[in-house]
């Protein structure tokens, strides 16, 4: 398609830069704290405290679970909030509060404890930070999804909120490596709960910012439409063709990797570096702050795709990077030349970066075609159901993950594992995601929500919005003539 053929975004459609970087800083704080959690709970729990991986990926899935159940809850009660402070705001400045509070006490367990008291802290705890998680998380992602209605514009916002977010995910990979260092007299358990304090400080400060700034701007309208039940708005999402087979395309794209989640941290220790977890995690450091890089830089391109191909061919592009990327490991797990992992690094950044930017952006835009349909703007639920059906397979994946960690022979609290077992664990971290990720081009290769069919939809929203302006003002002319 010709660029000059593309829509421009018109001047009261751009949303201002100093609510991008707030949003964006808003974004950090899912971002770090829940891949915080994923990437640290086995190293932690498992490695750390000597406590069965199988037990671990019980824990994480049960709170995954209510965590799913409460999102549609806290979605449709975002959409009816009548606050004179919004529908989003007040939710953000609680639960940017309280994530900061959970974040930390996940990893504050005492470890004078025997295994099974140190279990139930993790459950007890993972409860607490999964329940508070989408007070914050579901507010926040449906505000970026109403700060604009212009189809490049949605982009944009997602974009700042993916760079800001990569940069607060630079902390990430280096908070193991942290912990290793001598400061906390070589403990990774002690060094990861301080180092953990000071992230929550910065988590809550973030969160707070964007509640401060970011401005809705659906507020009025939202006040003039009646309260939908949540099982009617339910059945509105389940209804809408476009929408399922966005989510069913992601889920498996978030399935494929929740599945062998962890097993990479297993290779690099085991595998690559025979069991000696301090040069492991320099590696891990590194490919970690590669990975955060890449999701930064890939952000342009990105962009540049989305504005020149269109979302879905740009997010089945990202695809392809993502199979390519992953196979790629089967020449680079090297034992000779460990840095080798950096070339799937390069890969799998670059296509989830596409991918978990855009598919908020493609997401507000089925929230248009939703109001056209529907007259109802309900971008909390629509959000909501997109985390509650993948974070029901993330909870169902990370038990069967601890499994087929388990069937490849794996034993926690070994200094070493058999080679037998290393090669499962690659056959399954290799093979399966890619498998998966097939099948999600297969469903997008017919989304049909083009660009031109979204600038059409507003089009014809801006229509019905001025003559019901234009009925409202002859209605109160008529009003006061009888008067």
């Amino acid at each position: 398609m010709d660029l000059k053929k593309h829509h421009l975004t018109a001047p009261a459609d751009k949303v201002p830069v100093p609510q991008k970087i707030a949003y964006g800083l808003g974004a950090v704080v899912t971002i770090v704290a829940v891949n915080s959690v994923q990437q640290l709970s086995g190293l932690v729990y498992v490695v750390g405290l000597g406590i069965s991986v199988v037990w671990i990926n019980w824990a994480q899935a049960f709170p995954r679970l209510w965590d799913a159940v409460v999102d549609p809850f806290l979605g449709n009660m975002s959409d009816n909030s009548r606050s004179r402070f919004g529908r989003r705001i007040p939710f953000l400045v609680i639960g940017g509060i309280l994530i900061g509070i959970a974040f930390w006490l996940l990893w504050a367990v005492p470890r004078d404890w025997n295994k099974s008291a140190m279990f139930g802290y993790f459950v007890v705890v993972s409860l607490f930070f999964y329940t508070v998680v989408p007070v914050y998380a579901i507010p926040h992602g449906a505000l970026g999804l109403e700060m604009t209605e212009d189809y490049h514009e949605k982009t944009s916002i997602f974009a700042y909120a993916s760079f800001i977010g990569n940069v607060g995910a630079f902390t990430l990979p280096w908070i193991y490596y942290l912990a290793n260092r001598p400061f906390f007299g070589g403990d990774a358990v002690n060094g990861i709960k301080w180092v953990c304090l000071a992230m929550s400080v910065i988590l809550t400060a973030c969160g707070l910012t964007c509640a401060l700034v970011c401005k809705e701007a659906k507020l009025k309208q939202a006040r003039s439409q009646e309260r939908v039940p949540i099982v009617e708005s339910f059945k509105t999402t389940y209804r809408n063709g476009t929408f399922v087979r966005l989510v069913t395309a992601f889920v498996l794209l978030i399935v494929g990797f929740q599945l062998v989640m962890g097993f990479n941290n297993y290779i690099t220790i085991f595998y690559l570096f025979g069991g000696n977890q301090d040069t492991a995690s320099a590696l891990m450091a590194e490919n970690g702050t590669l990975w955060a890089a890449i999701g930064l830089v890939g952000v342009f391109p990105m962009t540049w795709l989305s504005k020149r191909f269109g979302k879905r061919a740009t997010v089945i592009v990202a695809l392809g990077i993502i199979i390519v990327g992953n196979l790629s490991k089967i020449l680079c797990y090297s034992r000779t030349y460990p840095w080798l992992t950096f070339i799937p690094t390069v890969g799998l950044s670059l296509g989830m970066v596409f991918c978990f930017t855009l598919v908020n952006s493609m997401i507000a835009d089925i929230c248009d075609e939703d109001e056209y349909a529907t007259g109802v703007r309900r971008e909390g639920i629509y959000f909501a159901i997109y985390n509650w059906w993948w974070k029901v397979a993330v909870s169902i994946a990370t038990v069967v993950s601890g499994y087929v960690l388990r069937f490849t022979g794996f034993q926690e609290g070994l200094p070493a594992q058999s080679e037998a077992t290393l090669f499962w664990i690659r056959f399954w971290e290799i093979g399966l995601p890619p498998a998966l990720c097939l099948i999600s081009v297969v469903l997008l290769a017919q989304y049909p929500l083009s660009e031109e069919r979204a600038y059409q939809i507003k089009k014809l929203l801006d229509e019905r919005k001025a003559r019901h302006l234009r009925e409202q003002a002859a209605a109160q002319a008529g009003g006061i003539q009888a008067s």
